[in-house]
């Protein structure tokens, strides 16, 4: 189950008219949250994402796959936003279940370096212009510490071409 104060930023995001994708967006960055605090893992980054778009999707933010997803991967997403509509509860045992094996894999999946990585794999199948905004993004997240070592790391790439 999502945690309220999710749920209410989700609400707020839609109130203020912004879309599916930024409602979703709370969602993903709760569950990312969880892995980092330990409460489980998971086997990805992509596996991190997918679960917090379903939680999104049963929690009524009407998010549908998107057109380049698998057969599997619309119809689990169809499935979920039935779920949100119905407002089923999950059942107890099958929770359980699947909590206990999410605790076995690792929690690197929501490191800044994975979901950076997995930012700009995203960013490069979409072209050019999405990979530099993804890269600007990246920089403004990062710190002066860490932004100064990636400049020294440029410099020293630019220099070793220029030979």
């Amino acid at each position: 189950m999502p945690e309220k104060k999710t749920i209410e930023r989700a609400r707020k995001a839609k109130r203020q008219g912004k879309s599916p994708s930024s409602q979703a967006g709370e969602f993903v960055r709760e569950e990312m949250h969880h892995i980092r605090q330990g409460k489980h893992g998971a086997r990805s980054t992509k596996q991190a994402i997918a679960i917090g778009l379903s939680k999104a999707r049963r929690a009524g933010v009407k998010m549908p796959a998107s057109k380049t997803s698998s057969r599997r991967v619309k119809k689990q997403a169809a499935r979920d936003i039935a779920k949100g509509r119905s407002h089923a509860v999950p059942s107890p045992r099958r929770s359980r279940a699947m909590t206990k094996r999410l605790k076995r894999e690792g929690h690197a999946a929501a490191s800044h370096a994975a979901l950076s990585r997995q930012a700009k794999a995203s960013a490069r199948k979409r072209g050019h212009a999405d990979l530099s905004r993804a890269a600007r993004k990246a920089v403004r997240t990062k710190g002066p510490a860490v932004r100064r070592q990636a400049a020294r790391k440029a410099a020293r790439t630019r220099a070793r071409h220029a030979r």
